[in-house]
């Protein structure tokens, strides 16, 4: 067993500390924003601090980004990137599609992520020499979907309301050419394809925190993430998952320059 996924699964198991006693137990949310809301609970802070202690202990020389506290030492070759619970809106609805994100990137590119559900007890890993599913005493190296036609794929989005005007007409023509859409996912969405259960994931305007935990984790179980650009989607922005490059090509068809 690889030193790097030893160490993701003592930072999943910081977090699940931290997250899954407040889950289910009405936990107080705070909305960081004025307009609309984007809520912040008591297990996204701490979960992320928990974090950051191991890694500050273990790589002192390496940057964080984190969604709750921002970026440190930013100018370092390797950066860890943290989502301590991505699906926060489904964290304080009581419902499971959330999970802790932690990504390393060098030189830019993510090399290792993972993804923790401490709730159904799966942590989904990636360290360069494939992609795993973890839970409890099982494990096994997961790998993407076979499926290369729109019609018999199944995507996820967190929800078409995301879209822009000038990104609806577009989106709802793919979804109009696959065979099952699905809404609400968050993260899992991008675990399931990874795992062989779904063939795409769409969305638009993610975080760089929102999906560099899971690039390495879908990239080496044999799918394709990008922006809808084609470009590396280290940085976030409009994001288009999928199975195998042959499906990833003909999705992207859609999407490509939005």
């Amino acid at each position: 067993m690889s030193e790097m996924l030893e160490f993701m699964r003592r930072l999943a198991a910081a977090a699940a500390g931290e997250t899954l006693p407040r889950f289910r137990r009405g936990s107080a949310v705070v909305n960081k924003l004025g307009s609309g809301f984007d809520p912040v609970t008591e297990a996204d802070r701490e979960a992320e601090r928990a974090i950051r202690a191991l890694i500050g202990e273990a790589f002192p020389e390496d940057g964080i980004l984190g969604e709750e506290f921002g970026l440190t030492n930013g100018e370092a070759a390797r950066q860890w990137v943290i989502d301590p619970i991505d699906g926060t809106r489904a964290f304080i609805s009581g419902i499971p599609l959330w999970g802790t994100l932690v990504g390393l990137t060098s030189g830019g590119r993510a090399v290792a992520g993972m993804m923790a559900q401490p709730f159904t007890g799966e942590l989904y890993l990636a360290d360069g020499d494939g992609a795993f599913l973890e839970r409890g005493e099982e494990g096994h190296r997961l790998s993407t979907s076979s499926v290369e036609e729109l019609s018999q794929a199944t995507m996820c989005t967190t929800t078409p309301a995301l879209f822009s005007s000038t990104q609806r007409p577009s989106y709802d023509r793919l979804e109009q050419e696959v065979r099952l859409p699905r809404y609400g996912t968050d993260c899992y969405a991008y675990a399931m394809l990874a795992s062989g259960h779904i063939d795409l994931v769409v969305e638009p305007g993610l975080n760089p925190y929102d999906i560099v935990g899971l690039i390495p984790i879908i990239e080496q179980a044999g799918g394709v993430v990008t922006t809808f650009s084609g470009e590396r989607a280290e940085s976030g922005g409009n994001i288009i998952a999928a199975a195998n490059a042959t499906l990833h090509e003909k999705a992207l068809a859609y999407v490509a320059g939005l």
